[in-house]
């Protein structure tokens, strides 16, 4: 039944999507010098997607991006001043979206449930947000990872096939609208009776394992990443990585263990108050932005971007 249900959803969006003719975007034109060129990587995390604070929703989530893509755009003309850059990695680190029913009286904190998340607002800001990135790179990369916001089914989730993830649905939708798109490419895990929680990007000689960062406890204490970025790092995954990049936390932060280095990014929503009360804690929105040295493997630059 899981099987029908999941196919169904993609054939019936398939059919909506094609409905709909893509006009590709104008590829922007640059010098053919190439010494010393970099990759810019924009990091996604933790939109979401529909939840209401004081000053938060679905609307200012999408001006909030919208004002991450033009400061992707200004800080690379920035690079650009000393160096080639044309290409772009994006990385969606989960929760994406909000969900429905996560945790007891979600319903009350989201303006848009599933169906507005997953089929309706998600792949419009993700078209915006990627369109605009084409119209300022030669070639675009998307890698996506599933947040735990994206489970669906309930608090106990049970009865859903690990592969089901609204985060996981948004991705699949947004590359189906790319589909004729020579331009961008998309990474996203995926398989049958498995959760498929991580991704590992190359950039040249440089590797970075992506994950959401449930997978993780508290941010109180270090010790918990320093041994599980360990842990990952000397065979419990089975691909080679340099750093580890997770969102979850809403509060960028790195930790530097020897050579490798834990990036936590920030995220769009503001004015958590179950944050404040129960731990709290307080954020300003932000997304990060990175540039990488495909040649010498190593991160050259990185911003945090403030979007309040």
């Amino acid at each position: 039944k899981n099987v029908d249900l999941a196919d169904a959803v993609y054939r019936a969006v398939r059919e909506d999507i094609e409905s709909v003719k893509y006009v590709p975007v104008p590829k922007p034109k640059f010098g053919k010098a190439t010494k010393g060129e970099e990759v810019a990587v924009a990091v996604i995390a933790d939109w979401q997607l529909a939840k209401i604070t004081p000053d938060y929703n679905s609307q200012v989530c999408e001006e909030r991006i919208y004002k991450y893509a033009e400061k992707i755009i200004q800080l690379t003309e920035i690079q650009r001043q000393d160096h080639p850059v044309k290409e772009l990695h994006i990385w969606a680190l989960g929760d994406i979206i909000e969900g429905e029913l996560i945790f007891p009286g979600q319903s009350f904190l989201v303006d848009g449930g599933l169906y507005r998340q997953i089929t309706v607002d998600g792949p419009r800001i993700m078209k915006n947000f990627i369109n605009k990135m084409l119209e300022n790179f030669e070639k675009v990369t998307f890698v996506g990872v599933i947040g735990n916001h994206g489970s669906i089914g309930g608090r106990a989730r049970r009865d859903h096939d690990p592969e089901t993830n609204g985060d996981r649905m948004l991705y699949r939708i947004t590359q189906l609208m790319f589909e004729n798109e020579k331009r961008i490419e998309f990474r996203i895990p995926d398989g049958r009776g498995e959760r498929h929680w991580y991704a590992v990007d190359k950039i040249g000689n440089y590797k970075s394992l992506l994950c959401h960062g449930d997978q993780f406890g508290s941010l109180s204490t270090f010790y918990g990443f320093q041994k599980k970025a360990y842990g990952w790092k000397i065979g419990a995954i089975e691909d080679d990585f340099d750093d580890v990049y997770l969102g979850h936390f809403h509060t960028p932060t790195k930790m530097t263990f020897n050579t490798v280095q834990v990036r936590i990014s920030g995220s769009p929503e503001s004015t958590n108050t179950y944050a404040a009360e129960s731990l709290a804690a307080v954020g300003r929105p932000s997304q990060a932005l990175m540039f990488v040295h495909p040649g010498k493997g190593i991160v050259t630059a990185e911003y945090n971007c403030w979007l309040d």
